[in-house]
């Protein structure tokens, strides 16, 4: 079984959790688990929210979409070839905190 972690990780403190998840497994899927999140020392369940998140997040990215028409696509297409210089506000957006992250 996986060790108990503390309240804190890297000198921050965790976001105490108020939502329980059931599932149901089986007992090989719990051990494969288990030995995976003992292995980076992780408690079975933050690897599996941990896993889970990212999942989440990579569905997520994948299904945005845009449409524009063609005269707007060749301008974002342009600006993606020659992106800007670095300046304060694209430095600041860069380093915004995405909405889905928690920590």
């Amino acid at each position: 079984m996986a060790r108990t972690s503390s309240p804190r990780v890297a000198g921050k403190r965790k976001e105490r959790r108020g939502v329980t998840i059931n599932l149901r497994a089986t007992p090989a899927w719990r051990a494969l688990v288990d030995h995976a999140a003992s292995l980076v020392e992780k408690t079975r369940t933050d690897f599996i929210i941990e896993a889970t998140r990212r999942q989440a997040e990579d569905v997520l990215l994948d299904r945005r979409d845009f449409v524009l028409e063609a005269r707007r696509f060749r301008a974002f297409e342009e600006m993606l070839a020659n992106p800007p210089m670095p300046n304060d506000e694209l430095k600041k957006l860069m380093a915004a905190k995405a909405p889905w992250r928690t920590t």
